[in-house]
């Protein structure tokens, strides 16, 4: 069984130290809790897909300590600079052509010439990064599919006995609790390749120009991205999207002030906060499934706006057929 240690300097110094060792530590980021591996070491990668059951097809995040470290591994154009400079550290992911001499894992890419990643703004994040002095591949910390985890608890029930796994750090939870918004260029042309924690209007206000959908995209850069698998983030109990009533077999996802009554509901946003209703979502997914005892969790509308595109795409690939896992 893995440790659940308090993010301590201590704690940080020998989650480190296990990484180094070709280990495994779960950590938290702003946006979602990572399980964390020396990205260069292919062992080490390999064991990721291990823990998680995840398939080897779908690729990994890189997180790094800067800028500067970035450019060692990939190659920046103009307009990913420039995001980069903008929402780095923070929760947007740029996908970029791998350098020849990059000491990358190929796991971390699935076999594509492109690496995702990111610098995030987690100071529990940024210190393992520092003191571990590898970058980090780090999916989330959930089995494969599954809920993803915002605070060390979800990590600890979802992976604490996998072998692999060392540490996991408690930083108490996620202040975003949504994965990364990521972005890449396929034919040069910035497209958003997986909707999260930044919205498409700040990016596309910042690059003077809207964003390519990930479904107009071609060829391998469709699967460049994390989380575009069909069923993903999915509890156990079965999803009804879209609900405005609520069954007697059915507990209930609200959102907002107008929410119907029910025996059992969890509201992401009271007042209609999207960044509320982000933060929430998949903590209170894992409370409702954990209630639902075999009914339906039926899920109120949430506006399409800002957040709400990421929101929507959990939710979708939450209620997806469950034949595939991601």
């Amino acid at each position: 069984m893995a440790e659940c240690l308090k993010a301590t300097a201590e704690a940080i110094e020998r989650a480190g130290a296990a990484i180094r060792e070709g280990r495994l530590a779960g950590f938290p980021t702003e946006t979602v809790y990572g399980l964390g591996a020396d990205a260069t070491d292919d062992k080490a990668v390999a064991s990721i897909f291990e823990a998680k059951g995840r398939p080897r097809f779908n690729p990994l995040i890189v997180h790094v300590a800067d800028f500067a470290e970035a450019e060692k591994y990939c190659v920046f154009n103009a307009e990913a600079e420039k995001l980069a400079r903008i929402f780095w550290p923070g929760g947007i992911t740029l996908v970029l052509p791998r350098r020849a001499d990059t000491p990358l894992s190929l796991l971390v890419s699935a076999g594509l010439d492109t690496v995702a990643i990111r610098v995030p703004a987690h100071e529990t994040a940024r210190a393992l990064i520092k003191v571990a002095k590898r970058p980090l591949a780090a999916p989330s910390a959930n089995p494969s599919g599954k809920v993803s985890p915002t605070c060390a608890a979800h990590v600890m029930e979802g992976l604490g006995s996998a072998p692999q796994l060392a540490f996991v750090l408690d930083g108490g939870p996620c202040p975003l609790g949504l994965e990364s918004t990521v972005i890449g260029f396929p034919q040069g042309i910035p497209t958003l390749l997986r909707p999260g924690a930044v919205a498409r209007d700040e990016i596309e206000t910042v690059l003077g120009r809207p964003l390519m959908d990930a479904d107009a995209a071609r060829g391998e850069e469709g699967r460049a991205s994390p989380g575009q698998l069909e069923s993903h983030y999915a509890p156990g109990s079965p999803i009804r999207l879209n609900a405005r009533e609520v069954a007697e077999d059915e507990v209930l996802l609200a959102f907002g002030p107008d929410a119907p009554d029910a025996k059992t509901s969890m509201n992401l946003s009271a007042s209609g906060d999207l960044g509320q209703a982000a933060a929430n979502l998949f903590a209170m997914l894992r409370a409702l499934d954990a209630k639902a005892q075999g009914r339906r969790i039926a899920v109120m509308p949430i506006p399409m706006t800002g957040l709400g595109e990421a929101i929507n795409d959990r939710l979708k690939r939450a209620a997806a057929p469950r034949e595939s896992k991601g």
